[in-house]
């Protein structure tokens, strides 16, 4: 929180988020009428009633519980430390993008570098079950992004929110990533990202809305999504399907004027309806990160478009350097994905060539296997 700040002002912020059956709409409420959190406490019982219920107004005039000062005194402390700040709705450094929500939090918790959340912003989002080549496509978008100067957002979930992550710290900018959790700053969702925070939290930014020790439920995930989307200049969806909490994300970017972006997948596969049905509505679809600047107003040189663009080609190996069976193989291939039995019935090799053909495309990069057992062209 701004240095500049009194303690009891300070206090009174933490103290205000923290009450007990005061919901972020009355608590604005009262901050419309009343002004700063600590006027809101030197209010008379019979004012605050006016708002709010007479039990909640006389809960605000009185001295908070055991238990109340005890998280306050916890947050406060958490924030003594040099990287971990509480920022305010009336902070300078509090994300002036939040305000275009009707719902902007009272109080954000931070881990890292606020300088971050001055740089423009993409979020990118999608499947926790992704595909390889989905994580891939999320890795490599974000670390070119990354590199063209922009902040990646995203929410630290298992598959597209890793590998963004991932891909923005790999682009070794000044300016790289803000996870936004759906948990309490002190706790990690998933337990298996707990070193990527930690890295985010060194080189980049961990944002929260949520209190110290709050375990992630599932409304706290789709209400994380409503920050990611507004703190971004625009959002890509990588892989979704129709139920993905992805979607949620891009419809609230929408609605608050954000550019949605998608990437197109098979028509067959399950983790690609929801960007069809995004592309149906009115977002824009890309092959490249280079639309994406496009779309954005950015220009890029076509040399460093063709040398670090993700969709730029790939160096594959020439055909003529595969052995028939291999060739054979790959023919039959296609990007919807295919089982090692349909490609063995199209080919019609041995089971045995078939597999060891597999083995050396997917060693040169030219097929990739799903986790359902399919191969697809890379």
């Amino acid at each position: 929180m701004n240095t500049a700040a009194s303690f009891s002002e300070r206090y009174a912020w933490v103290r205000l988020s923290l009450e007990l059956n005061l919901s972020p709409t009355l608590a604005r409420l009262l901050l419309a009428n009343f002004g700063l959190p600590h006027q809101i406490y030197e209010q008379s019982v019979s004012t605050l009633s006016r708002y709010v219920p007479t039990q909640l107004a006389a809960q605000l005039r009185a001295s908070p519980s055991d238990e109340l000062e005890q998280r306050i005194q916890q947050a406060l402390q958490w924030a003594q430390a040099p990287d971990q700040h509480l920022l305010c709705l009336a902070d300078s450094h509090y994300p002036k993008a939040l305000f275009n929500l009707h719902d902007p939090p009272l109080l954000l918790y931070a881990k890292g570098d606020l300088t971050q959340l001055n740089y423009p912003a993409l979020a990118i989002v999608g499947a926790r079950s992704a595909t390889n080549t989905g994580n891939e496509n999320a890795y490599h978008f974000a670390r070119f992004l990354t590199s063209q100067g922009w902040c990646i957002i995203s929410g630290l979930a298992s598959g597209i929110d890793t590998a963004a992550h991932q891909g923005a710290l790999a682009a070794k900018k000044p300016h790289s990533t803000v996870a936004v959790l759906g948990t309490g700053m002190d706790l990690v969702y998933p337990a298996r990202n707990r070193e990527l925070a930690h890295q985010i939290a060194a080189q980049g930014l961990l944002l929260s809305e949520y209190p110290l020790g709050t375990r992630g439920l599932p409304h706290h995930f789709l209400q994380r999504n409503r920050l990611v989307a507004a703190l971004s200049k625009g959002v890509l969806v990588v892989e979704a399907a129709l139920k993905s909490g992805s979607l949620t994300t891009a419809r609230l970017a929408t609605e608050i004027g954000r550019e949605v972006f998608a990437i197109p997948g098979s028509i067959h596969s399950p983790l690609h309806k929801g960007c069809h049905q995004l592309i149906r509505n009115g977002a824009k679809l890309v092959e490249s990160a280079e639309h994406i600047l496009e779309e954005m107003g950015q220009t890029l040189p076509l040399a460093l478009a063709q040398t670090e663009n993700p969709s730029a080609k790939r160096q594959s190996p020439k055909l003529d350097q595969l052995s028939p069976e291999q060739q054979q193989v790959l023919s039959v291939i296609n990007y919807d994905g295919m089982s090692p039995d349909q490609i063995q019935h199209h080919c019609k090799l041995s089971t045995a060539q078939v597999g060891a053909a597999l083995v050396q495309l997917e060693l040169l990069d030219l097929i990739t296997q799903q986790q359902d057992g399919r191969y697809l062209r890379s």
